[in-house]
């Protein structure tokens, strides 16, 4: 997954938001190791300090864990990063809710999309 950093929203902002997918998604697994602040902010393009807040934010929220000695690491609670995803999921989901629903849309007229859209996902 590369960096996608558009100039809309606060660098800073959406770092913590990619780096949280990344981890979400599996690209960097429990317990994994992460780059160097540097290597990270080499490859995003931004500055390091920038990298660097973003990240504490991310340990902070108990996402990533500080080394002294060897770097940062993800999270080795699963069960906290699956209750983050959920969390994510469900703000996600309630966001697209209430956008249908000022579109005039009813609970079975959106079923019906979602059904429609996750079979068309399936034949992909």
């Amino acid at each position: 997954m590369s960096w996608d950093l558009k100039s809309d929203r606060p660098i800073y902002a959406q770092l913590i938001e990619q780096i949280t997918l990344k981890i979400f998604s599996g690209i960097y697994p429990v317990g994994s190791k992460l780059p160097s602040v540097r290597d990270m902010a080499q490859e995003a393009s931004v500055n390091p300090n920038t990298m660097q807040k973003a990240l504490a934010k991310l340990e902070e929220d108990g996402l990533i864990v500080t080394h002294r000695t060897s770097g940062r690491s993800v999270t080795e609670d699963a069960k906290m990063i699956k209750l983050a995803k959920n969390k994510l999921a469900q703000e996600q989901i309630s966001e697209f809710l209430e956008k249908m629903q000022k579109l005039g849309f009813d609970n079975e007229e959106m079923l019906s999309i979602m059904n429609t859209m996750l079979e068309e996902m399936k034949k992909k």
